[in-house]
């Protein structure tokens, strides 16, 4: 296959209140890019989303994002330190062996979107 030039791939996350979403992903570390239409850019060094305001019923619920960290007990402290759990009220889980080897958490977002 020929070098096509493919820079990155963007997932649009959705979200039923687009302003608390864009807010906790601030305050867990995200930068936002860009803010227009409907649409935010967010980034966390070269990982990066599209965040839409819209959701259509259970979208958001059935939606997953995976992150992949060098080091997944900071990260889990970062998001400790954050406070986003008690103040979104979002469920956060322990850091826990997985099945396949990688240690991992979850956390939810205010629309329900898993990561």
């Amino acid at each position: 296959m020929t070098d096509l030039n493919v820079q990155e791939i963007k997932a649009f996350v959705p979200a039923t209140d687009f302003a608390r979403s864009k807010q906790f992903y601030q305050d867990l570390g995200f930068t936002l890019a860009s803010d227009g239409g409907g649409i935010a850019y967010l980034h966390l060094g070269v990982a990066s989303f599209l965040l839409q305001d819209f959701s259509a019923p259970g979208f958001a619920e059935n939606f997953v994002m995976h992150l992949l960290v060098s080091d997944v007990d900071a990260w889990w402290q970062q998001v400790q330190a954050s406070g986003v759990c008690e103040r979104y009220q979002v469920k956060c889980t322990a850091v826990q062996l997985q099945a396949w080897g990688m240690r991992d958490f979850c956390v939810y977002d205010p629309s329900g979107v898993l990561w």
